[in-house]
């Protein structure tokens, strides 16, 4: 495979300054014309954010042959910025993933191609992949790190504020909204318990029902007694400028000033061929996995957003680093195997 000059690299990656730091060849594949079918890889990684580069690092430190295929949609594109994760605390998530690139690119065993999945068959040593370009590739070993897609409420102007002032993580942005007239979109137990630690971050704090309460008497009086409103009215639309929430329209007219709202939307895995595969989906709708990351069927391993409610970048990234550590754990526990046999 071609080495890319460090300046070529930073031309066509778009590195920032930061970037610049170190002189490195590139050996990820820019243009998926320059891959050719039917190269077989110790392991494939379906979706190159945070998650499956910190598998492929971890693959690539293992000197493992190792392809990340991406599409190039993170589902927080939108998010202005991320927090809560040490070294890049306040930088943008588009930051955060172009450096990691940059970093998982010094290892000249991984390859990042860009395409999408879409057909997954299981071999007699591993896996066949195909891309919707028809590309081909083989691997023994799958890593899914594809993330889950957010199904957004019919609100007029809801999914324009989606993670920038409304809000899934108090741990990732409440920082940033401390103290502000802050709302929880929120039914039932979960309404009351999200009440409760939003509690912490701002004592203007409204439980937003959307339609009849469902809450016991017990929480409406304890919700009272800590100076949370309830409002019960239907929501119509949510004013904002650029993002950033001003106020909530009612559908009986009526209007609340609101800063920011904290909400957990219902989703479906972001790709379908997990499930496709055989592999097992919890209760709540993630991936199931045991300890090590394997999933239900053997040889696919899974990190990240799809396998867990703790959606935080420092999170990905350690999932996706022990995933990484796993699957290499299991192709040398095979070598073994196959030479003791």
């Amino acid at each position: 495979m071609k080495s890319l000059s460090r300046r070529i690299f930073i031309k066509q990656s778009g590195i920032l300054a930061t970037a610049i730091v170190m002189p490195l060849s590139y050996h990820s594949i820019l243009n998926k014309t320059e891959m050719s079918d039917k190269e077989l890889f110790d392991v494939i990684i379906i979706g190159g954010s945070y998650s499956g580069l910190a598998a492929a690092m971890a693959l690539g430190r293992a000197l493992r042959k190792v392809l990340i295929i991406d599409s190039g949609k993170p589902c927080n594109r939108q998010t202005p910025f991320s927090h809560n994760f040490l070294t890049q605390d306040g930088k943008t998530p588009k930051e955060i993933a172009t450096l990691a690139k940059q970093q998982v690119a010094v290892y000249n065993t991984v390859e990042l191609y860009n395409d999408l999945v879409i057909h997954v068959s299981k071999t007699q040593n591993g896996f066949r992949i195909q891309t919707s370009s028809e590309a081909i590739f083989s691997a023994s070993k799958l890593v899914f790190a594809t993330g889950i897609k957010d199904e957004m409420p019919d609100i007029k102007g809801f999914s324009e504020c989606w993670g920038i002032s409304v809000l899934h993580c108090p741990y990732c942005h409440g920082y940033e909204v401390k103290n502000e007239t802050t709302a929880i979109m929120g039914n039932g137990d979960y309404g009351f318990e999200f009440a409760k630690l939003i509690s912490n971050w701002t004592k203007d704090l409204t439980l937003l029902t959307n339609g009849k309460s469902s809450l016991n008497t017990a929480q409406t009086e304890s919700l009272a007694r800590n100076g949370i409103e309830v409002v019960e009215k239907e929501i119509e639309e949510l004013e904002s400028v650029n993002g950033q929430l001003q106020s909530i329209i009612f559908k009986d007219g009526t209007k609340k000033i609101i800063k920011a709202i904290y909400t957990r939307l219902p989703f479906e895995q972001h790709c379908q061929l997990p499930e496709q595969l055989g592999c097992e989906l919890t209760k709540d709708g993630y991936i199931k996995i045991d300890t090590s990351h394997k999933t239900t069927i053997n040889g696919i391993y899974a990190c990240g957003d799809n396998v867990t409610r703790l959606r935080t970048v420092a999170n990905a990234v350690a999932m996706g680093t022990t995933a990484g550590m796993m699957v290499n754990k299991e192709l040398v526990e095979e070598k073994f195997t196959i030479k003791n046999n």
